[in-house]
């Protein structure tokens, strides 16, 4: 290496060096605009994001992010900005691994808090990390509803990233009688994971009483967990004359997307139907007929 390329090397890494320094002070100087009473809270969530990279500096800086986002009396969007800035700094795995313990112990302090909107996203936090405090309360909610920490859609949602067995258990109690139609959407969306669950999709595909969203989500569901059955329900219902135009269009595009080649073609029964819906259906049963048909060469 030249002495020049050494000499600008040297000079940009002096650069990084000084840059590094005075992000620190700034950073620490943002800490304390943030968890200070005596600033506005404009000027304290402008702050939360510049103190980011001070929050795990030391246990003192810690403790006092942590104490807004725990104490009720603080202005809501002064805490939901320190839930922010503490999440932004624990991307830094390493770094926050410290303060990872006091952080966690502090987000299932304010699962129950009265505010609606930190709370959930408390939640979502929690769940992500599948946290075993966190799912247990939104399971109680589920089984009680006086006991619910969220809407049962967003309960379910939340436990959808880490379902198991009583999880399960609740979303198909649920689906058999929901409180509200996203709730049941919600419901079937995290049985999709449970290979148990294939008969309760497959009785929700094959009921023509059931919403084309919830038959939809149920093919999708049995394409997961069995595939095979799914071709066969698929099958029937493009033979069914008196199915709707939009099962009967999701139908086509299982059996065009996954369904065995060689075995559709052989299926004289089911081609000569496709072939009589590429002309006499609806617009959208017309295309998915037609893609069929022009895979299989006819």
């Amino acid at each position: 290496m030249s002495k020049k390329r050494r000499q600008v090397k040297k000079s940009t890494s002096s650069r990084k060096r000084a840059t590094s320094r005075a992000a620190a002070p700034s950073a620490r100087g943002a800490l304390a605009v943030a968890t200070s009473a005596r600033k506005t809270v404009k000027e304290r969530v402008a702050a939360m994001a510049d103190a980011t990279l001070a929050v795990c500096d030391d246990d003192q800086g810690l403790q006092s992010m942590l104490k807004v986002l725990r104490d009720r009396k603080e202005h809501s969007k002064v805490r939901l900005a320190a839930l922010a800035s503490l999440q932004a700094a624990s991307f830094s795995v390493v770094a926050f691994e410290s303060c990872r313990s006091d952080f966690t112990a502090t987000l299932r302090a304010v699962m129950d808090d009265p505010d609606a909107e930190l709370r959930q996203r408390v939640l979502g936090l929690l769940m992500r990390e599948k946290d075993g405090a966190a799912q247990k309360r939104l399971m109680a909610g589920l089984e009680n509803p006086a006991k619910a920490l969220v809407p049962p859609e967003k309960a379910l949602q939340l436990l959808s990233y880490d379902p198991h067995a009583d999880a399960y258990r609740l979303a198909r109690k649920i689906v058999k009688d929901p409180p509200n139609e996203t709730a049941k959407r919600e419901a079937l969306r995290l049985l999709g994971a449970d290979s148990s669950a294939r008969p309760v999709f497959e009785k929700i595909l094959r009921d023509k009483r059931e919403a084309p969203e919830y038959r939809r989500i149920s093919a999708s569901a049995l394409q997961a967990i069995a595939p095979d059955v799914l071709q066969k329900h698929a099958r029937e219902i493009v033979l069914d004359s008196s199915e709707s135009d939009d099962l009967q269009a999701t139908s086509l595009t299982a059996i065009a997307q996954f369904g065995d080649a060689a075995t559709v073609a052989g299926d004289d029964e089911l081609m000569k139907r496709v072939g009589r819906m590429r002309s006499a259906s609806s617009t959208k049963v017309k295309q998915t007929a037609k893609r069929l048909l022009t895979k299989h060469r006819q």
